[in-house]
C-alpha cells in the first residue's frame, strides 16, 4: 500500500475538487431539478454527478483509500480515508447564490490530515495539510490577528435538525454574538466558512450538527493556516458529530465563553 504524505493528499484533493467544481459551475443558474432528503435538505443532479466524479477520480489516484461521501455514504473508519461533500451549499446553488463549493478532505483517527475546497462561482480555491502551509488561490494564507471580540467578524449556521429545539437551535448564541461583535455572517456552506477563517476573512465560526464531510477539508486548511478548532465544550472536536467552534486561536477562549456550551448546564445532543 502506497504511503501518502499530507502534502501529496492536499495536492490530490485540490486536483479532483477543481474538476468537480467545473462540473458544478457548468450547472450554476441552470434551475436544476430539486429533490428533498428532508424538509429543507435539498439534493440536485449536480450533487450526485459531482460525487460520482469525485469517487471515480479518487479511486484512480488513491485506490488504497476508502471514501465517505454525503450522497452515496460509506463506512466511517479510523484509518486514513477521504471525506467528500460534492456540493456544500446546495440550497445556495439551487437559488443562484454563489456561496457553494466542493470539499475534499482526508482524515485519520478522527483528525483532519489534508484537504481542498473549491468555490467556482467565487473564483476561490483553498488547500492545505497538517504540518504544511495553507493556500488560497495558490498563495499562502494565514488566520487573522484579531484579539478582541468587539473587533471581530464571525460566521455561523443553523442546523435543520434543531431548528425548532432550543437551546440547540443556535438562535440564542447568535443573538449574544450579534450584541457584542462587529458582525455575524450566515452564508450556508460550512467548508467555505472554515476557509474564510483560515484566510483571515472571518475571525471565528461556530455551528452545530454538521457532518464529517462538511468539516474535514476546511478543518485541515484552518489548522495549516494557524487556526484552532474544538467542540463547543472546548475539547477535541468530534467531526463526525459536528458541534464545532473554529477561530484564529487568539479569540478561541472568548468565543467558547460567548457561544459555547457548558456541559454541566446544557448537554449537547449527539446529532
Amino acid at each position: 500500500m502506497q504511503s501518502r504524505t499530507p502534502a501529496e493528499l492536499a495536492t490530490i484533493a485540490l486536483e479532483v475538487a477543481s474538476q468537480a467544481a467545473l462540473l458544478l459551475q457548468a450547472g450554476f443558474r441552470s434551475r436544476p431539478a430539486v429533490g428533498k432528503k428532508a424538509r429543507i435538505d435539498l439534493v440536485t443532479e449536480f450533487d450526485l454527478a459531482s460525487e460520482v466524479l469525485l469517487r471515480q477520480r479518487l479511486s484512480e489516484l488513491t485506490p488504497e483509500l476508502p471514501l465517505i461521501g454525503e450522497e452515496q455514504g460509506g463506512t466511517p473508519t479510523t484509518e486514513l480515508a477521504w471525506y467528500v461533500d460534492p456540493l456544500d451549499g446546495t440550497t445556495n446553488f439551487v437559488h443562484g447564490h454563489p456561496f457553494y463549493c466542493v470539499s475534499v478532505g482526508a482524515m485519520r483517527d478522527g483528525r483532519p490530515v489534508a484537504g481542498a475546497v473549491v468555490a467556482p462561482s467565487l473564483g476561490l480555491s483553498y488547500h492545505g495539510a497538517i504540518g504544511e502551509l495553507a493556500y488560497r488561490n495558490g498563495e499562502p494564507c494565514r488566520v487573522s490577528d484579531s484579539v478582541e471580540l468587539e473587533d471581530s467578524l464571525l460566521a455561523t449556521g443553523f442546523s435543520p435538525n434543531y431548528r425548532r429545539e432550543p437551546p440547540h437551535d443556535n438562535f440564542e448564541p447568535f443573538l449574544r454574538a450579534k450584541r457584542i461583535v462587529r458582525g455575524v455572517r450566515r452564508c450556508g456552506a460550512a467548508a467555505l466558512d472554515l476557509c474564510f477563517v483560515a484566510d483571515g476573512t472571518y475571525d471565528g465560526y461556530w455551528e452545530r450538527s454538521l457532518h464529517a464531510w462538511d468539516l474535514v477539508a476546511g478543518s485541515a486548511i484552518l489548522l495549516a493556516a494557524g487556526g484552532r478548532i474544538t467542540g463547543l465544550h472546548g475539547r477535541e472536536p468530534e467531526l463526525s458529530i459536528g458541534h464545532v467552534i473554529a477561530s484564529n486561536g487568539r479569540l478561541h477562549e472568548a468565543l467558547l465563553e460567548l457561544v459555547g456550551e457548558d456541559p454541566q448546564r446544557v448537554p449537547l445532543p449527539s446529532a
